[in-house]
């Protein structure tokens, strides 16, 4: 009975401590309702923030715009990888909790932003609010919850710095593409006095633009009458036409300059503004509405390294617009400065000779692989892409029959003869040609038999005998086609491929790779074409003057380069023994022959004292033998007694003007001034 009893008072007992617990864990912390609110926050759940908010509080500002702040304030600066923790702190006092009605806590906030880490321990503050015998603890909000210097009617302001763009230079330091200034021309609209109509007639007149189009800028949802409202980019010769016009102001624009505009403009390319497409291919790289980015060629190839990286500052403002606190702050890097192996006066000099012209143009320093001209002609000034590119100047290039905006030194074309040193030293290396040997080819046609239908190949000069050197001399197309058969499809793919054909080339910017075929040689028509160039072969410019390389480093192409601080890191040689040295020996006296003989068909290149070994070729473009076609022009040609320059000149549509012809004085014209300076 007794042990009973006891069991009764035990139970009792139990369920007495039970229930205080229950009351105890019942019972609203603080600390919950702090840590409960700094959660939300971490996550960015600024509703669940909002319903955490005293009445008073929510008073101030209604949930929509509760969110709203923080979001704003929050995607400015970029906040990501937010972290919020509450720091234990000692007891305030010593009133029992459940006497307490408010009550502080410390946190601490790490974020990272578009300036940099952000990092800061702040105060908030709790409110006990009863309701129907009812407690839970708030957060009386005010705005320096936000940052802790922060009061009302403050604005977090975000200033983006600019990075320098790297600037690109040739290997004399000479600007391709820089940073300069020029002329910009604005109307104030208050200082347009008595007749604004008049002023913007002239205005318009001299810029050869419309009144509307000076309307529409000034009519901008922005535009005050005491703002300069910009209107166009001048020159500098011309802006003393616009200093007696009222109203009219000139202030010097920051902008990217093109020192050698046409003559360089497929190399260096242009910058503009991003647009959404590339925006979007962009994302999280930093790139904003308003970023300049590089457009086309090196511009558009090296826009990583010449980019930079904006800084940025954060700060307070007060209702006055004045700074109060700077909450975090990253410096600008610019970008990186670019020194190219591009030698910008020899760029500009083929220009001046081949800029009337469609065509396409490679100069390589022969030994080091050293690239030291790379164009495209005609061409376009890829400083008004930075300017102002009007609609009439666009379509005039637009529709321009030569498609100026086309780069040719980066595609492949019919390399016609020129190629015929790579049939030459692929039967020299296969033991499959006899240099000396003397063949009888008869007449100005030949076709191999009866397979071949009506197709033959044909050659301009009957020359007999004809050993290598004179087929070199004459270009002529029936040895090389010949030659070509003897080697048979699989040898003369294989030994192809040593001189990098099918392959890119090795260089940052992009150029189309060589190639023999489309699918493989399915004929013997095929193949005899492609012993002098034709058939579907197709070169770059570039690439044929790499393959000539050989010629001087003993058989061995040397590695290409663009840009000089790469050549340090690449061998100096791209394709070892592409050829053997005796078979470059045999190509390179055999080339010199071929332009200082008078009845050579490069002797239109010939210079006295020079040793000029080059080689012509004629590539036609023709949907059926013996019909109407293009013919392109080339010369290929390097001075062999020191080799410093190595040039390889296309010209599109000769046909009627000479054909190769019409290129050798050009070329002639190239060495004479480099041989000279």
């Amino acid at each position: 009975m007794i042990r009973k009893l006891w069991l009764i008072i035990a139970l009792l007992l139990l369920l007495m401590l039970w229930g205080c617990s229950k009351e105890d864990e019942e019972k609203p912390k603080p600390t919950d309702a702090a840590e409960a609110y700094l959660l939300d926050w971490q996550q960015h759940n600024y509703s669940g923030m909002y319903a955490r908010l005293s009445p008073n509080s929510k008073l101030e500002m209604s949930e929509e715009q509760f969110i709203q702040r923080y979001k704003k304030i929050y995607d400015g600066i970029e906040a990501k990888q937010l972290v919020i923790t509450m720091n234990p702190r000692p007891p305030e006092t010593q009133i029992p909790e459940e006497d307490l009605v408010e009550m502080t806590f410390d946190y601490h906030v790490i974020m990272n932003t578009i300036a940099g880490p952000l990092d800061y321990t702040h105060e908030g503050k709790l409110v006990k609010i009863t309701n129907d015998e009812e407690s839970q603890w708030l957060v009386e909000w005010k705005p320096s919850l936000i940052f802790p210097k922060m009061e009302e009617g403050d604005k977090v302001r975000v200033q983006t710095i600019a990075a320098e763009r790297g600037e690109i230079l040739d290997r004399n330091g000479n600007g391709i593409a820089v940073n300069g200034s020029a002329p910009q021309l604005g109307i104030v609209p208050g200082d347009l006095g008595d007749n604004p109509d008049g002023v913007k007639a002239k205005l318009a007149e001299k810029l050869n633009i419309s009144v509307k189009d000076i309307e529409k800028k000034l009519g901008a949802a922005w535009v005050k009458p005491h703002l300069f409202v910009p209107i166009a980019i001048v020159s500098e010769a011309t802006v003393d036409q616009f200093r007696n016009l009222t109203g009219v102001v000139l202030q010097d624009k920051q902008l990217r300059v093109y020192p050698y505009a046409e003559a360089a403009a497929h190399l260096s390319g242009y910058i503009g503004e991003i647009n959404a497409e590339e925006l979007k291919k962009r994302q999280g790289q930093g790139y904003k509405i308003g970023d300049f980015i590089g457009k086309a060629g090196l511009e558009q190839v090296l826009e990583d390294k010449l980019r930079g990286t904006h800084g940025a500052v954060i700060s307070i403002t007060g209702a006055n617009g004045k700074e109060k606190a700077v909450l975090a702050e990253s410096q600008a890097i610019p970008g990186e400065t670019i020194k190219l192996t591009i030698d910008s006066e020899l760029q500009a000099t083929i220009y001046t000779e081949v800029k009337q012209d469609a065509g396409s143009v490679a100069a390589i320093q022969p030994v080091s692989g050293e690239i030291l001209a790379l164009l495209s002609s005609p061409s376009y000034d890829p400083n008004t892409f930075v300017r102002g590119l009007s609609s009439k100047q666009y379509e005039k290039w637009n529709n321009d029959p030569r498609h100026p905006f086309l780069n040719r030194f980066s595609k492949g074309y019919a390399p016609g003869s020129a190629f015929k040193i790579i049939t030459a030293a692929i039967g020299l290396d296969t033991e499959t040609l006899d240099p000396n040997e003397k063949k009888q080819i008869s007449g100005l046609k030949w076709t191999k038999d009866g397979t071949w239908g009506n197709y033959f190949v044909k050659r301009v000069h009957e020359v007999n005998p004809v050993n290598l050197s004179n087929a070199l001399i004459y270009s002529d197309n029936i040895y090389f086609a010949q030659l070509a058969l003897q080697i048979g499809s699989d040898a003369f793919g294989k030994k192809a491929s040593n001189f990098g054909i099918g392959e890119a080339l090795p260089i940052p910017y992009p150029i189309s790779k060589s190639r023999l075929s489309n699918d493989g040689i399915q004929s013997d028509i095929q193949l005899a074409d492609s012993g002098y160039g034709q058939g579907q072969v197709t070169m770059s410019s570039l690439h044929v003057a790499m393959s000539f390389s050989a010629l001087v480093n003993e058989g061995n192409i040397a590695y290409p380069s663009l840009i000089e601080e790469e050549n340090a890191s690449h061998p100096s040689i791209w394709k070892e023994q592409a050829m053997t040295p005796k078979t470059a020996s045999i190509i390179k006296d055999d080339l010199i022959q071929a332009v200082n003989n008078p009845e050579g068909v490069g002797h239109g290149a010939y210079i006295a004292g020079a040793a000029i070994a080059g080689k012509t070729g004629t590539a036609e473009l023709k949907q059926s033998k013996g019909g109407d076609g293009q013919e392109n022009g080339w010369f290929v040609g390097f001075n062999a007694d020191a080799p410093e320059l190595l040039l390889a000149v296309m010209i599109e549509d000769v046909k009627g003007r000479g054909g190769s012809g019409y290129v050798t004085p050009k070329v002639k014209r190239i060495f004479q001034h480099v041989l000279q300076r």
